[in-house]
Formats: C-alpha cells, sequence, structure tokens
C-alpha cells in the first residue's frame, strides 16, 4: 500500500493533463506482450506495422527499456497539460542529456539485462539519444497517430467528467472514482499497489492526475524525480473505445446519405460524451459548425446534452443508437435483400 498525504494546498495546486509519450510505451508494450494484449481487431490492424518497424527501425532497443516495474524515464516524460503534444514530447526527449539518459539505460539494464548484442550496442552508443527517438517517432506516426485524435478526444471527455464531478461532490468523490483501488481517508490517499509500499508527501506540489487509454488494468504511480506526483488512471470510455467495432465504410456512407457527411461523422462519434470543443478538435470541424450540426441532430432526436461543470456533452440517445446499428444492419445485407 502506497499512501500519499496531501494538504488543502496539494488540492488546490493538483491539475490534469495528457501524455502522448506515455500513450505511445503504453501501446508498445501492449503490442509487444510486456503488458495485457490489446482487443484482437486493434492487434490485428496494428502488427504488422509493428513488426516491420522492429525490422527497419531501432524499436526493440526501445522496448528493452519498458521493464516490468518501470521504464526508462527519457523516453517518456511527464506532461506538463492538457495541450501537450507529440511534437513537444519528442523535442523534449531528444534533448535528454547524454548523461541523463545513460545513467536511466543502465539502472534499466540492471532491472531486466538486454541479451541481444545488437541492442546492447544500441543501448550504449553515443547517438542513443537519437536513435531512439527516430524509432519512436516513426512508432507514432505509423502506429498512433491515425487514431490519435480519438483517444486524445477519450481521455479529454474523461477529464470533462472529472472536473465536473470535483465541482460538484468534491476531491475525495472524484479521485477515489479513479480506480477501485484508491481511498481517502483523512488527509491520506491510499494506493492499493503491488509492488509499491510507503508514505509520500506532496509536499504542497499537489498531484498530477493522467487519463490513458492504455493502463488498464490499474493504475500507474509516479513519485520520484523528474515526475510530479503523478497518477495516471483508465479513462473513462475506454472499454467502449475497444469493444466498438469501427463502423465500416458502408455504414458511413449509409448515414452520410442520410444526414449529410458532417452529421454523420458527428453522429457516429457521440457513443460516448463530448462537448463541442472535443468534437470539433477531433473532427477538424469548426466549432460553430459543429454546434449547428448538434442543434439539428438534438431537434430530430438523435442526440441529448447535459452540462458537467463549465461544460455542456452530448451523446446519442437511444433513437440515435439505433439508427446507426440499423445502417450498419442494412449495409451488412446482400444486394436485393430487404425488398
Amino acid at each position: 500500500m502506497l499512501r500519499l498525504t496531501a494538504s488543502a494546498a496539494d488540492l488546490l495546486r493538483s491539475r490534469f493533463a495528457l501524455s502522448p509519450a506515455f500513450e505511445l510505451c503504453g501501446l508498445l508494450r501492449r503490442l509487444s506482450g510486456c503488458d495485457a494484449p490489446l482487443p484482437a481487431g486493434w492487434t490485428a490492424r496494428l502488427a504488422p506495422g509493428f513488426a516491420r518497424l522492429r525490422r527497419e527501425t531501432a524499436l526493440d532497443a526501445v522496448l528493452a527499456l519498458q521493464t516490468a516495474r518501470a521504464g526508462a524515464d527519457f523516453v517518456a516524460p511527464p506532461p506538463r497539460g492538457l495541450t501537450q503534444t507529440w511534437a513537444e514530447d519528442l523535442a523534449t526527449i531528444r534533448a535528454t542529456p547524454p548523461a541523463v539518459a545513460q545513467a536511466e539505460i543502465e539502472a534499466a539494464l540492471r532491472r531486466q539485462p538486454a541479451r541481444d548484442a545488437r541492442i546492447h550496442a544500441l543501448l550504449t552508443s553515443d547517438q542513443v539519444v537519437q536513435t531512439l527517438a527516430d524509432a519512436l517517432d516513426r512508432a507514432w506516426h505509423e502506429l498512433l497517430a491515425p487514431d490519435w485524435s480519438h483517444l486524445r478526444a477519450v481521455c479529454e471527455r474523461d477529464v470533462v467528467h472529472r472536473v465536473g464531478v470535483i465541482g460538484e461532490r468534491g476531491w475525495k468523490e472524484a479521485v477515489e472514482g479513479l480506480d477501485d483501488g484508491l481511498a481517502w481517508h483523512g488527509r491520506t490517499l491510499a494506493v492499493a499497489l503491488r509492488d509499491e509500499y510507503g508514505d509520500v508527501s506532496l509536499a504542497g506540489e499537489g498531484l498530477l492526475l493522467v487519463p490513458s487509454v492504455f493502463v488498464w488494468p490499474g493504475l500507474a504511480v509516479f513519485h520520484e524525480d523528474p515526475w510530479p506526483k503523478t497518477l495516471i488512471y483508465r479513462a473513462r470510455g475506454t472499454s467502449v473505445l475497444w469493444e466498438r467495432a469501427a463502423p465500416g465504410p458502408d455504414t458511413a456512407a449509409a448515414l452520410a446519405d442520410l444526414l449529410g457527411r458532417s452529421r454523420a461523422r458527428l453522429l457516429l462519434e457521440l457513443d460516448t460524451p463530448a462537448s463541442t470543443s472535443h468534437l470539433a478538435r477531433a473532427l477538424t470541424m469548426a466549432p460553430g459548425a459543429v454546434s449547428d450540426h448538434l442543434s439539428v441532430l438534438r431537434t430530430a432526436g438523435l442526440l441529448t446534452r447535459a452540462r458537467s461543470g463549465r461544460s455542456v456533452l452530448y451523446w446519442r440517445t437511444s433513437l440515435g443508437d439505433a439508427l446507426v446499428a440499423g445502417t450498419a444492419g442494412d449495409s451488412d445485407a446482400a444486394p436485393g435483400d430487404g425488398g
């Protein structure tokens, strides 16, 4: 059991952030078998590209630093806020001082030695930081970037929900709601972890809360430099993300014929709650246009809405779900069926 001691000042300084680099490392760990596997559909889609990158880049050297208990911090630097981008994370990785990188690599290799001589040579070379950064950048663009807008939207929606809980019911309920293994007793947050014990003071620095789609099951906790005191937890909507099959082109086309392309995209996106700004970012649409389309869909009974904190969230009604499901069913029918 790890116990985090917090003061009133810590609550005032606690904040949320997103970490593209942590999500990339989480994806790589799952594809490599270090952690629980991805759902079958995601694995089937991403595994060929992952195997190719392992042949063409130094990705195996990156994976060698992902030990059972911890990895090298410089390949997943601490996030600073909710607007964190992969370009910012990559710049931080590339700027890692060689001495810092080497110390972290040596610590990782002591926990889990690299048995492959080629990997050991890469990790002990003078160019290791840039070599690993190049491999991570290719992995980002080829494996994660195509899905990032949707994954980011899941995390952003989670933050909107948590902020709403804080405003309505307070920090205790908001933090305990992050995971079953969290319990707040007075000034102490108890974190049920298998391999972590002891008492850690937040020391007035606050707690960094980071939603993730790859951290399940359980939590990731950081409480040593260079990270601030951090809880990385499973974002709401992750289960839906994995369970939902991506709509096929026929489904999307049928909805577009019925509603128009933009409204069809919004309806497909809203199986989990989202605000106008989140939808605009995820779908690369103007906020004003999103708002207009949402109004039409809501008037038609396909969406509902509710306030969460300072945001208004929209999601599909049962009628909207039925329309999406019915369109998908129609797209699977053989030509001439259902006449």
